[in-house]
């Protein structure tokens, strides 16, 4: 990677264990969303439900979120190689044991359920192992923003990617196929961290209380109102707006007359706008208003949906789904860097650490509250509403989100730092 590595967009390949982390990190993005799109489909071709997807999803998310901060004490206190390792020998076996499910005939919907809640206990402590092991595989740490910018074009390509690919491979071959792959790409990981060589460092421990420190970040929240305003917001979305794809299936089978492919398809280009969100925000000026980038990418959200939940002529709504990817990313991309780039540094971790629990908390609800609702009203006028409900909530907040900054120029390290925090609730 010797030439690669003197180009300046790929530097942080300087760092060898960074080069197998990046590469088995996208290998394993890759077949992560190639499961989650067959998951979904098998429970929607079962059930016909799109209240049951909607619960499929959060059975694998609210667990991420319940356990993410003994996954951070974990990451903490513990060797982050090992824990990785660990995971991703875990994750495998839940991948293969779906293949098995279906591959068997035994298609248990609770069983499904059952399985997801598993890989969503996994991923709280394998997400926060891996945020804070990419730290230890970057030898000069003037590397990390690109390192962490490279990382997180992986993973938007895998949003692109990996769906379309699923609906290829479920047309073809069948959802055992999928997950199969999956497993697959948990070997990848599993080799990469092998081939690794990392020095004997001591794992740091802290002696603090950890729910100690966490009612301090809360009270720092709660004594910080901007911050408090931009979490608020984007919690507020998280509930109400993020579960769109809670119903894409109906899309796919019922409007557009599609089948397991055209479900890849719609949330491709749903990547496609998360990819170019990704482009523009790691290329944007130093200082540029952040809080003004939010109020118009929450607009592009709620208007993207809207007309996509009304257009019946497919390329015309994928067009749609792209303006409503790019809007989604880049509202959830801009909260972060905001809050990490004026939190206090003492705090800053805390800050993060309550962001996640509050989208990935939200998210699954929200995704049970929109597939009961679309039961009773269809998909389309579902998703109509909630891209409403996301105009009123950029309404209201306007006025914050129109106030200057108190700190113009943001710190762009972090900013970039920050990018991967987007696509890291998909993973």
């Amino acid at each position: 990677m010797k030439s690669i590595s003197e180009i300046e967009l790929f530097r942080a390949f300087r760092s060898r264990n960074y080069t197998y982390y990046f590469f088995g990190r996208a290998i394993s993005q890759f077949g992560t969303w190639m499961q989650r799109t067959a998951v979904i489909w098998v429970v929607y071709s079962i059930t016909h439900s799109s209240f049951l997807t909607g619960v499929t999803m959060c059975a694998e998310v609210l667990p991420s979120a319940l356990f993410s901060i003994p996954g951070g004490v974990m990451a903490d206190r513990y060797n982050r190689y090992k824990i990785i390792k660990v995971t991703q020998i875990l994750s495998m076996i839940q991948a293969v044991l779906l293949a098995a499910l279906i591959l068997t005939g035994h298609v248990i919907i609770w069983a499904i359920l059952v399985l997801s809640v598993i890989l969503g206990i996994i991923n709280a402590f394998d997400v926060s192992a891996r945020q804070a092991f990419v730290h230890d595989v970057v030898a000069d740490q003037s590397d990390l923003p690109n390192a962490v910018s490279l990382t997180t074009s992986t993973a938007s390509l895998a949003m692109l990617l990996g769906p379309a690919a699923a609906g290829l491979v479920l047309h073809a071959f069948g959802a055992p196929v999928c997950f199969l792959l999956n497993a697959a790409s948990f070997a990848g990981v599993s080799i990469s961290v092998i081939l690794m060589k990392l020095p004997n460092k001591p794992p740091h421990k802290k002696d603090k209380n950890v729910l100690a420190e966490f009612a301090e970040g809360f009270n720092y929240l709660a004594n910080t109102p901007k911050l408090l305003m931009m979490m608020l917001m984007l919690a507020v979305i998280s509930l109400l707006v993020s579960p769109f794809n809670t119903v894409l299936p109906v899309f796919a089978d019922v409007i557009f007359k599609g089948d397991s492919s055209t479900y890849g398809y719609i949330n491709s280009f749903i990547g496609t706008g998360g990819v170019i969100c990704t482009i523009y925000l790691a290329s944007r000026k130093p200082g540029s208003p952040l809080k003004l980038v939010m109020l118009i990418s929450s607009i592009l959200l709620g208007a993207g949906l809207i007309c996509f939940s009304q257009a019946k002529y497919f390329p015309l709504s994928m067009f749609f789904a792209v303006i409503a990817g790019f809007g989604s990313m880049a509202t959830f991309a801009v909260c972060n860097i905001i809050i990490q780039s004026e939190s206090d540094p003492k705090m800053r971790g805390r800050m993060i650490g309550i962001l996640l629990m509050a989208v990935f908390g939200m998210t699954p609800l929200g995704g049970l509250v929109v597939g009961a609702v679309s039961q009773h009203i269809g998909a389309p006028t579902t998703v109509l509403c909630q891209g409403i409900i996301c105009l009123i909530i950029t309404a209201c907040f306007a006025k914050f989100l129109l106030q200057p900054s108190a700190k113009p120029n943001l710190n762009d390290t972090l900013v970039k730092e920050t990018i991967e925090l987007g696509e890291e609730n998909l993973e």
